[in-house]
């Protein structure tokens, strides 16, 4: 008897187990891209930043929308958003700076990629009023607002290069050393991705830890045209992946190369 139930239990768990396998299946590429609104934060002069980001709900295929009727703003199309999207979620990753009596007035995100509409509408309802800031993750107990993000320089914020040559992205940054893990910062990392182009990017290193507050990458491009490549440095929080409800303490900085087709240019 004992036997015949531990069996029917078995059956029952891997039946079980397979409809969850079933539920979490993962796609590598063919799926669609979703926006996301993050909420507001203000600025000093009284107007509000919107930000936003998205979920490439691929964990491969990278996503490429030019702005357009695929992916543009309501009221403005063109408002700074990316067009290159990479696999899965990614948040707070730009913001659309709205003027101080912007009141109840609607921005309208709108993707379409494989066939599928998404769209999300952004407002300065309250619920919406998030910090960019700070956060309680990572403070200490005398001050828990006390974690803040990177304060990010790179050199040069706008390049020239040949289609041949190599683009050198050199990072400076400093932060206030929280969190802390034993006693000890957790640090700095970028992560470097492209934001705006029209050919492939690569990157060496893609991610890398900010050491002594430096950091250095070398980007190649597939063909010629106008960039913006986006580096994202982060202080360790855990925040950044989105599993969180903060918006902090990681920072994001864009910077322009032009890529000439012909054999030299002037860096």
């Amino acid at each position: 008897m004992w036997l015949r139930v531990s069996l029917v239990g078995l059956v029952m768990l891997l039946v079980g187990s397979a409809s969850a396998q079933l539920v979490q299946l993962r796609h590598w590429t063919g799926q669609s891209v979703a926006p996301v609104y993050e909420g507001y934060d203000t600025n000093p002069d009284g107007s509000f930043n919107m930000w936003f980001g998205y979920i490439n709900r691929n964990y491969e295929e990278e996503l490429d929308l030019a702005p357009g009727p695929n992916n543009g703003f309501e009221p403005g199309v063109d408002l700074g958003q990316p067009t290159h999207f990479m696999p899965r979620r990614h948040k707070d990753v730009f913001r659309v700076r709205v003027p101080k009596d912007f009141g109840d007035q609607k921005l309208v995100w709108t993707l379409v990629s494989h066939g599928q509409t998404q769209q999300v509408i952004a407002t300065l309802k309250p619920v919406w009023m998030i910090d960019r800031q700070r956060t309680t993750r990572g403070g200490n107990s005398e001050n828990v607002n006390s974690n803040t993000p990177p304060v990010v320089h790179i050199e040069p914020m706008d390049q020239t290069v040949a289609a041949s040559d190599l683009a050198t992205l050199s990072i400076s940054a400093t932060d206030d050393g929280l969190p802390k893990r034993a006693g000890k910062p957790v640090g700095m990392t970028v992560v470097w991705a492209k934001f705006r182009g029209p050919g492939a990017v690569t990157f060496d290193p893609a991610q890398a830890k900010i050491v002594d507050g430096k950091s250095q990458t070398k980007a190649s491009f597939s063909e010629p045209g106008e960039y913006l490549l986006q580096a994202v440095v982060d202080d360790g929080s855990g925040e950044l992946a989105g599993n969180f409800g903060y918006h902090c303490c990681w920072t994001n900085v864009e910077v322009k190369v032009t890529v000439k087709g012909g054999p030299s240019a002037q860096r």
